[in-house]
């Protein structure tokens, strides 16, 4: 399976194989750092959540793994542009940034902090 992974900034891809992973550069900046034995349970990175549009109720924004959401960055009837962050949610000890699919204005948030997500969970609607 292959990924891309943003860290610090920087683009890597990343093939996960049933025992360890390979990085290598996709960007044009510094070469990527050592490669570290992954689990296959455990894969790399997940995408950013993918909008599931419903006739009528707006994109929601969903939760991409299972975890707990650190923070909450935006309210209803904020103003929001694709690839604003919505929510930090924590999963596999790692903070991803869960973003806007799309501009729009905040019509729902169904999590907040401190709160547990399942994948596919509905953060938020846009």
């Amino acid at each position: 399976m292959k990924y891309v992974v943003t860290l610090n900034g920087k683009n890597y891809e990343v093939d996960v194989e049933e025992t360890q992973a390979v990085i290598t550069s996709v960007s044009d900046a510094a070469p990527a750092p050592a490669a570290a034995p992954v689990q296959a349970a455990a894969p790399a990175a997940a995408p950013a959540a993918a909008p599931a549009a419903a006739a009528g109720d707006g994109n929601k924004v969903v939760a991409p793994m299972p975890g707990n959401i650190l923070s909450v960055n935006v309210t209803v009837g904020q103003t929001v542009k694709a690839g604003d962050i919505v929510v930090i949610l924590e999963a596999m000890k790692m903070e991803n940034e869960i973003v806007a699919p799309v501009d729009g204005t905040v019509k729902q948030i169904l999590v907040q902090k401190g709160s547990t997500v399942d994948t596919d969970d509905v953060i938020a609607v846009i």
